[in-house]
């Protein structure tokens, strides 16, 4: 698993929208990328909701959030459609994404991202690992909190303050 102040590995993936996306698409935006066991799973589904309902929030923060998992591209799509999710799910069904970043956990039909969430600064810098969370749905508040701290560090830097 990468570490805190590692580049965050690069990856090319297909969103549950059909497009093609790549990490390095969204650079200079702060990257919230949330690995998930499982679409249409009670944990994964509350995670996904509270990341939803927080979008707003993010994007005013010039933050971008990606789900992964290694469901296929018609099962991301049937659970960003059932729940109203405005934002990205790409599909890993050979874990490649998932290793990269150290996440991937079984073999062939068991092999599932364990639930982490990475927050990648504007240059593509790890910033922030959170696992093991419970419950699951509090990975969006406290992705949340870590892109408030970037983006008032940030600020600060301009300011020509150090805090």
């Amino acid at each position: 698993m990468p570490s805190i102040g590692d580049k965050a590995p690069d990856f090319e993936g297909v969103a549950h929208t059909g497009d093609k996306i790549r990490l390095s698409d969204f650079k200079g935006k702060i990257v919230v990328l949330y690995f998930y066991p499982r679409a249409m799973t009670p944990g994964c589904t509350r995670e996904g909701v509270r990341f939803n309902e927080l979008l707003d929030e993010f994007e005013k923060m010039g933050a971008v959030v990606i789900g992964v998992s290694t469901d296929s591209v018609e099962k991301n799509s049937r659970f960003a459609e059932k729940h109203g999710f405005r934002f990205k799910l790409v599909s890993d069904e050979k874990g490649e994404i998932g290793r990269k970043y150290g996440v991937v956990k079984g073999e062939g039909e068991n092999m599932a991202a364990e639930r982490v969430t990475f927050v990648i600064d504007r240059d593509g810098t790890i910033r922030a690992i959170l696992k093991n969370i419970r419950p699951a749905e509090k990975h969006a508040d406290l992705a949340l909190e870590e892109v408030k701290k970037l983006v008032i560090g940030r600020e600060a830097q301009s300011a020509g303050e150090v805090r």
